[in-house]
Order: structure tokens, then sequence, then C-alpha cells
């Protein structure tokens, strides 16, 4: 589908585009912010890599564009970084903006198959699929041969099943404060049971990073994962780390920082976002 930039904002030497498009899987319009290094604005004809940011819980695709301050290291890099929504939104379905932790703001990056949310909650493949093919059609500036993913909270357990999902779809993968193990939290139930049903464990299973990781046979694993002291979703066991550390035992490394004194805020997100740039761009322009 076609799409339309409504702004465009300079940013570190590059360009923040603000667009739409019309989404045929999730049934409506849905917006992202792209930004273009100056690699990519100065010579249109240069080709530059991908890193895909995925929010989390009640966010846009402005939260991580605006806060996160990914665009730094990615000027450097010479690394385009796209900011997907996080749900469909305007779908006039019963209970879709009542809660912040499912419908609007929370589409858990799964195909719904529980009606009446599996006539648009299909962000697993707007994600995987739909965006990246709109973005890449409009951007010629963007290699698809080399993309890579990274998330926040839900975003980070999207970042997570995504590449655990795709194997050599994506070069690299991080996450902070994910929701590692969304079978066994609160977040993760209602989000699962909604779209899923309650006794389709199995569904389940498909989207938790914790199970997926026991049966990884790609190469050795180099995730970095950054979670602050005071985060108070971690400390309600909204993502524990933990699960997922024990299932990937033996599947490469998985680095989990324990950040002292940070949070669950994108303040956390600004202060190591360099890192998480780095770490992908290790694998993209490697």
């Amino acid at each position: 589908m076609a799409v339309t930039t409504k702004a465009t904002i300079a940013s570190f030497g590059g360009k923040l585009l603000k667009c739409a498009h019309n989404a045929s899987t999730t049934s409506c319009e849905m917006a992202f912010n792209l930004y273009l290094p100056p690699q990519a604005t100065i010579n249109p004809l240069h080709k530059v890599p991908l890193l895909i940011y995925l929010a989390g819980l009640t966010c846009t695709a402005d939260n991580g564009a605006e806060k996160g301050f990914f665009q730094h290291a990615a000027s450097q890099k010479g690394i385009a970084i796209l900011y997907p929504d996080t749900s469909p939104r305007g779908l006039q379905i019963p209970g879709e903006d009542d809660s912040y932790d499912f419908g609007s703001g929370a589409g858990f990056y799964v195909d719904a198959t529980k009606d009446p949310w599996s006539k648009g909650y299909k962000m697993y493949s707007y994600i995987t699929s739909e965006l990246p093919k709109t973005v890449l059609d409009a951007f010629g500036q963007v290699d698809g041969s080399r993309v890579s993913i990274f998330g926040h909270s839900m975003g980070g357990h999207g970042a997570l099943t995504l590449f655990l999902k795709n194997l050599g779809k994506y070069k690299s993968v991080s996450a902070f404060a994910p929701i590692a193990n969304p079978s066994n939290c609160d977040w993760g139930k209602k989000a699962f049971g909604g779209y899923f049903g309650e006794d389709n464990k199995a569904k389940w299973a498909e989207h938790d990073a914790t199970e997926l990781v026991k049966n990884w046979e790609g190469d050795p694993l180099d995730i970095l994962i950054d979670i602050g002291t005071s985060d108070n979703f971690y400390k309600q066991g909204q993502l524990l780390p933990e699960n997922f550390q024990k299932a990937a035992h033996g599947k490469g490394t998985v680095k989990v920082r324990w950040q002292d004194g940070y949070d669950h805020s994108y303040f956390t997100m600004a202060t190591f976002a360099d890192d998480h740039v780095n770490h992908a761009a290790k694998y993209l322009l490697g």
C-alpha cells in the first residue's frame, strides 16, 4: 500500500519521517516512524540496514522515536530505524479501549485466533511481513537483506519471539526489560487468554520466548538484555528474565545486565540506547 509521509524532522544529521499507510493485515490505517540516517539522505543510492524497534504497552509509533534516542548511534553507524505502532487502531471492537494491557496499544505482536480480535489484531503478520515490505517498496535506501530487531517490555517480548520464530530473518536481537515468559505472568496470561483462548496453551507456547528458546537450532545466541534494579514490573513478576536465561542454557550467550537504580521507563532506554544499536551494528555491518 502507498505510504503517506506526514512530517519530516531533522534528527542527528538524518531525517525522522512520520508515516502512515492502509494495512490489510490489521484492517486499518497504521502509523509508523522511520529514521533515515545521513548516509541514506545525503546519497539516496546508498543502501542502509534496518533496525526494527518494538515498543511496549500503551505506546504508539512515536514513543521510541521521540524518547529512546536510538537515532544518535544509528546516525553514526548508518542504520535506519523503523518504529511501528503496537496495535491496530479504531476497529470498533467492544472492549478495545477498556484497559491499558489488552486491545489498543497492547497487540502483543501476535496474530489473534479468537473472535472478535482475529479480525484485525494480526500484529505478528504485520511486523514480520506487511510493514517491512511496505517500507522496502517505498524507501529504496533501505536494505531488506540486513534487518535486526529489538524492543522494550511487551516489545522486548515481541523482539525475542519474532527472532526465535524466524530463523535467519533477523541478524540480531536485544531487549530492554522484556516480558520474557508471558505464559507465566499476569500481562501475558491476560493477552494470550484474550487473543488465543484460555485453553489454547499450545498457541501460548508458540509466542513465549522461554518456550521457544528451548528448541533453538540456529547459530549460538548472542542476546543483550538490560533491566533496571528499580523496575517495579520486574519486582511484580511480569518480566521473569531468569526463566528465559535458564531455558536458553547451552544455546549461546544471553547477557542480562542489571542496571543499578534504573526503572522501566524511557530514561533507562535513552541511557543505554547506544549499546543496543551498537549490538545490532555488529551483525548488520559485519
